[in-house]
């Protein structure tokens, strides 16, 4: 039985050209070709396709409706597979489309699938609750972890990476005090511990604060 898989792309050549490619394997079933988001879904719930594939970035909001729609359908549909197809390779996808597991799950870039060798096989693969993840991808994981390891900001205790992430809010000691349940005493000593881990406890308080909250937006990926 030929595996049925739903596509969604909103630019209409790579659309048509992936559906071609998928349309011309003889074990592959294109049964549904959309645009946007909303489309996918409707399409999802219509024809309950073995695999969806899928860009990242689509009308409404050209973001990350791909990994949205595959968490849904991780929810609602747990054995259905997803591909995703990206132009991009950064962590910060590949992690979020990953959150939950790899099973049924493959994060392609999208100039493999010109290669219809790569894209069948990572379509069969998660059918049967495989994983693909693309080896620039990969390379990109490892990259991320690597720097992560050699920020500073490892050196923070989990309270104190805690407390960082309100200040990046643009909270002041009380506000934070207040969010996290603690005294502002208690506030005050984890952000002077901060600043001492930073390298930063020479710096005016003002300068102290904005370079740690700087710190951590950049390891954020912001």
């Amino acid at each position: 039985m030929a595996i049925r898989v739903v596509l969604a792309e909103d630019n209409y050549l790579v659309r048509e050209g992936v559906g071609t490619l998928i349309a011309g394997e003889p074990d592959l079933e294109l049964v549904a070709s959309c645009a946007d988001y909303d489309a996918l879904m409707a399409s999802v719930g219509a024809e309950t396709p073995d695999v969806v594939v899928t860009d990242i970035r689509m009308p409404p909001t050209g973001t990350d409706e791909g990994i949205r729609a595959a968490a849904v359908i991780r929810d609602e549909h747990p054995q259905m597979g997803v591909v995703v197809l990206s132009q991009y390779s950064e962590p910060a996808y590949a992690v979020s489309f990953l959150d939950g597991g790899s099973k049924g799950r493959a994060y392609l870039l999208k100039e493999r699938v010109s290669d219809i060798d790569q894209l069948a096989g990572a379509i069969r693969e998660v059918a049967g609750g495989g994983s693909v993840i693309d080896p620039a991808v990969v390379d990109a994981l490892v990259a991320a972890r690597s720097k992560a390891a050699d920020s500073p900001l490892h050196r923070l205790t989990p309270r104190e990476t805690e407390i960082l992430g309100e200040m990046a809010q643009g909270k002041n000691n009380a506000a934070v005090a207040a969010s996290l349940v603690l005294s502002e005493r208690a506030v005050e000593k984890h952000i002077n511990s901060i600043f001492s881990k930073l390298a930063l406890s020479e710096e005016p308080d003002v300068h102290r604060r904005v370079k740690a909250v700087l710190l951590f937006l950049s390891a954020q990926g912001n």
